[in-house]
């Protein structure tokens, strides 16, 4: 399940959006100073969903910072992004292969008191990030296909909501990154089910 890398022609990053990310609109440190954090920088991560209602998650390199644990796509909004939501865009074609084609909702961790971000600090402890994350529709078509990166990313996996409840997809365990991003994951199940009127996922 490790396709080859074949980046193409990249789509354009700025796509549609919901009314309720507009503001995310904006470079990532105009973002910072209008809201008066004390971050160096801003990350975000996509979740993804095929016609199937599975997420996607990707399994980091061997030789990358917290290796073989998941995560969904996603990185640090580049000061070259012309917005967030661009570099969250950007980011997914990057680590993924896959063309957003509308970011769809903020999606949280789910918990009473839960903030619209995360924080962390990067591998060096040096740099306090914050980081959103959205839902985001992709391009369907003819020979679209997951495309990692190997230098980020060593396998991926669709997963239900119960498997990422139990942590383990088609028999191998799937560990996240950080227990607050599998609370975010799942809070997206949640999410797209009270706007479908759909039952939970198996």
């Amino acid at each position: 399940m490790e396709p080859a890398r074949d980046a193409g022609r990249p789509p354009r990053f700025e796509v549609p959006h919901d009314g309720s990310l507009s503001q995310f609109r904006v470079p990532p440190d105009g973002w910072i100073r209008a809201n008066n954090k004390p971050w160096d920088g801003i990350a975000t991560g996509a979740l993804v969903f095929d016609a199937r209602g599975r997420v996607l998650l990707l399994r980091r390199a061997r030789h990358d910072s917290m290796p073989g644990l998941w995560e969904v796509p996603g990185g640090a909004v580049d000061a070259d992004d012309a917005t967030i939501l661009h570099g969250c865009a950007r980011e997914l074609w990057e680590e993924a292969g896959l063309a957003a084609r509308r970011l769809v909702r903020l999606v949280t961790e789910g918990r009473p008191g839960a903030g619209a971000f995360q924080e962390f600090r990067n591998s060096t402890g040096t740099k306090l990030i914050g980081k959103f994350q959205f839902e985001v529709e992709v391009e369907v078509g003819e020979g679209q296909a997951v495309r990692l990166d190997p230098n980020e990313h060593q396998d991926f996996v669709w997963a239900t909501e119960g498997e990422v409840a139990r942590g383990e997809a088609r028999g191998t365990k799937i560990p996240f990154t950080k227990a607050s991003h599998r609370d975010v994951v799942l809070e997206a199940f949640r999410l797209r089910r009270a706007a479908q009127g759909a039952q939970s996922l198996p």
